[in-house]
């Protein structure tokens, strides 16, 4: 029979691979590989959720690591934008191609469909000749196939062809409408046969121990029982509830009374999304509360290694104000833990403010 682990252990385990039980000195390409990649939806929350967990995190390292190509930024897992190192990139890029193409099924089904086979070739081409942002590549697209709708014609090249979005010198290394190149020529190395099994590591040390359903969900892909079980030489077994979960052999597992500081956390943030089961860092009811109606998912913070409430940036500059709504009353020592960090944070985005302000509420 398989030992038990209790929610709290699997909180602090959790929290040990996010690098939230302390805050470690890496450089950022160890740091985004350790951490299972950084969901980066919008550039700006990725450098704030490398600020929580690193000590002394500064913009300029991580700005450094994409324009030289160690960190890249390009459509991974749940077919959503990630910062990943580049050689994750290269080892996992293929094996989610199976979820990509399904996701561009989904939306050729709403939308129209589109011949693959014809439009790929001339998009490659035009991405061999420069990188180009999307709104230039559609409609070059347009031009020659005209009988297809123009977004479906974006959408499918975005998911078929592995593609890498170019930094800029722009404050947080990517402007709002940025440039794509062909992820093989930006990295100038071939991407490697799909390896389910290495996704499954991955997922595992940076968000284990974690059941196939929690993998499936952080990659989007399916049916991925048979590979996990199969790992059974080299991984080991717990039981949580009625779940069966697995890991690591050598993965930290901390004790559950482990001190988890408090920490605040960006909109999209890795750790609430890595889960099928999210019950070790909040629970279900919370959660739904903090998914707004186009679909984001709301900065938080973290009390004793759980999510406590959301956060949010009112204002700009000298006048902006860090508020946290809270779910419940904090005690005094934890809300003075929590505006410590509300303002080191504000500091760190308002690239040293000199007077931040942080107010509190209730959700």
């Amino acid at each position: 029979m398989p030992d038990t682990l209790t929610l709290r252990q699997l909180n602090r385990a959790t929290l040990a691979r996010q690098l939230l039980l302390a805050r470690e000195r890496l450089a950022p390409v160890e740091a985004v590989e350790r951490l299972g990649g950084l969901q980066a939806q919008e550039p700006k929350p990725a450098f704030a959720a490398l600020w929580t967990r690193l000590q002394g995190f500064e913009r300029a390292p991580l700005h450094a690591a994409l324009m030289d190509r160690s960190v890249v930024r390009g459509t991974m897992m749940r077919a959503t934008l990630h910062l990943t190192s580049t050689g994750d990139y290269a080892a996992l890029r293929t094996a989610l191609q199976p979820m990509l193409t399904g996701a561009m099924d989904a939306i050729l089904r709403q939308r129209g469909d589109v011949d693959v086979g014809r439009v790929l070739p001339v998009a490659r081409e035009l991405l061999r000749e420069r990188p180009r942002t999307f709104n230039d590549l559609r409609a070059e697209l347009s031009e020659r196939f005209p009988e297809f709708e123009h977004r479906a014609l974006g959408y499918a090249v975005r998911m078929q062809l592995p593609l890498l979005m170019v930094p800029s010198e722009d404050r947080w290394s990517f402007p709002s409408d940025a440039r794509f190149a062909l992820a093989e020529e930006w990295i100038d190395a071939p991407l490697a046969e799909p390896d389910l099994r290495a996704l499954v590591r991955r997922h595992l040390g940076a968000f284990g121990p974690a059941s196939v359903a929690d993998v499936q969900a952080w990659s989007g892909l399916k049916g991925l029982k048979d590979v996990v079980e199969g790992m059974a030489d080299e991984l080991v077994a717990f039981q949580h509830g009625r779940r069966t979960i697995y890991d690591l052999p050598d993965a930290p597992r901390p004790d559950e009374e482990t001190a988890a500081p408090p920490r605040l956390l960006p909109e999209f943030d890795s750790l609430l999304l890595a889960h099928q089961d999210r019950t070790r860092v909040i629970d279900d009811e919370r959660r739904k509360a903090l998914a707004t109606k186009n679909l984001r998912i709301q900065a938080t913070f973290l009390v004793d290694g759980f999510v406590a409430g959301s956060w949010a940036i009112a204002g700009k500059g000298a006048k902006s104000t860090l508020t946290l709504s809270a779910f419940a009353r904090l005690a005094k020592p934890v809300k003075d833990e929590l505006a410590a960090e509300a303002e080191a944070l504000l500091r760190f985005l308002d690239d040293g403010a000199a007077a931040p302000r942080v107010a509190f509420a209730q959700r």
